[in-house]
């Protein structure tokens, strides 16, 4: 009976292995199966767009364009009907589509985060409250299907931004068709990001609190902790720092202008506070992520020179007291007034990111030019995170980050890629989505 028993318990050591290895398997090939596209090869022959309407993102249009593309850069881009010359290399026929800059994400959390329910795909928020040392690049997955997925909408690049506590960590810049984090970045940590204390808080109601909204008895402690952390990283900053102190040591680029300070806050109060607390701790940029109430504090942002992201205009008001449109007509309000202003995807879920150009659109829906509601997602948001010399516009010996499109990339209905580029490399614009798509209509087709 043992050596019958100690056969069989073989048998089933055996089996389980096999069993391992067979759903091991399954688990790579699906992997396989579902792999982001394989990132494109450098560029090799000279690229010519001929015949397409070229939006620049400055507020220029060229009706009639011709732009060459070189070693991943644009060295032209004019109106073909005043400069003659010959195409080079690879002729793109783009007659009556258009061509613009790639769109860029702003503090997104896009490949930080790939499944919202599942923990272990969630890399966006650290433990610990103040925590500016914490480089969200390093987390960042080049191969997410989620960022794959932003591509046929024409936004290709993005500010990678951590989450969570008072002071989150730190951002970079990446393109978004490479191997790893490495072959991604554009700018290397450049900022860091802090969540401004509310002066309002609300009760939670789920455990039987007061709802309403009453002044945050704790803003001015919380506001202080934030003070004291400034002061005492640059009192570390100027010494002999003999003993290494990681999260001070990350906040000398704020005291040097070499990064930024995102900070994000919504409230009239905060952003006064906020911008009083840049003043007074020699900060040397600021950018307002949010400023649902910044509209009421234009002239102080003006005077500041500080820049606003604002939330995603396809959200209902804050307040009772605001129009149901308020957050539409946000943008323009702040342009109007003079504030440099771009957009971003705001607490809504990270797939949504890929809805950035009907943002823009939304806003032309309230009156605002349609060129000026392209700089919210192309030239003033390159500005706004001082990568504008390398792209957000289709000027000469910027990169080659563009793509060209059937119709209006701000409407939903025509914004339709053919081609797509980053630094002259032209990527695969297939992702899941449209794989499905296929897959569906190819089936409606046959009638089935």
């Amino acid at each position: 009976m043992k050596t019958t028993k100690t056969k069989y318990s073989c048998i089933r050591g055996k089996t389980r292995s096999i069993n391992k290895i067979i759903k091991l398997g399954l688990m790579l090939s699906c992997v396989i199966a579902f792999a982001q596209q394989t990132p494109a090869p450098k560029q090799t022959e000279a690229i010519t767009i001929t015949g397409a309407t070229a939006h620049i993102g400055n507020g220029t249009v060229i009706d009639n364009s011709i732009i060459v593309i070189e070693n991943g850069k644009i060295t032209t881009c004019a109106d073909a009907t005043v400069v003659r010359m010959e195409s080079k290399g690879r002729v793109i026929d783009a007659s009556g589509k258009h061509v613009y800059p790639g769109f860029i994400a702003t503090n997104s959390s896009l490949g930080l985060v790939e499944v919202n329910a599942v923990r272990a795909s969630n890399d966006q928020d650290e433990i610990g409250d103040l925590i500016p040392h914490i480089r969200s690049l390093i987390a960042y997955n080049a191969e997410s299907k989620v960022v794959e997925s932003m591509r046929p909408n024409g936004i290709l690049m993005g500010q990678i931004s951590p989450k969570g506590g008072r002071i989150s960590g730190t951002s970079s810049i990446v393109q978004f068709d490479a191997w790893n984090w490495e072959d991604a970045a554009i700018k290397v940590d450049d900022g860091i990001h802090i969540s401004w204390p509310r002066s309002f808080t609300r009760g939670r109601w789920w455990l039987g609190e007061d709802p309403s909204l009453k002044p945050n008895k704790k803003y001015n402690e919380q506001v202080d902790e934030l003070i004291s952390f400034v002061a005492e990283s640059k009192a570390y900053n100027s010494g002999n720092k003999g003993i290494k102190h990681l999260p001070h040591e990350a906040m000398k680029g704020l005291f040097s202008g070499s990064q930024k300070l995102y900070v994000r806050v919504n409230d009239e109060k905060g952003i006064i506070d906020a911008i009083a607390f840049k003043n007074s701790n020699g900060i040397k940029q600021m950018v307002i992520v949010g400023g649902y109430q910044a509209d009421k504090v234009t002239d102080m942002l003006k005077q500041n020179n500080v820049p606003v992201l604002v939330n995603h205009t396809h959200s209902l008001p804050n307040s009772d007291d605001h129009d149901y449109d308020f957050n539409y007509k946000l943008p323009k309000l702040l342009a109007d007034a003079g504030v440099l202003v771009g957009l971003q995807n705001g607490d809504a879920s990270n797939f949504q990111t890929r809805n950035l150009p009907f943002y823009a659109g939304q806003v032309v829906g309230q009156g605002m030019n349609k060129e000026d509601a392209l700089k919210l997602i192309t030239s003033n948001t390159a500005k706004i995170l001082g990568i504008d010399s390398m792209v957000g516009t289709l000027e000469n010996g910027k990169h080659a980050t563009l793509f060209i499109c059937e119709g209006d990339a701000l409407d939903m209905r025509t914004n339709i890629l053919t081609h797509a580029f980053i630094e002259g490399r032209e990527i695969s614009l297939e992702s899941h989505q449209t794989k499905l798509w296929k897959r569906y209509s190819n089936k409606y087709k046959a009638g089935n």
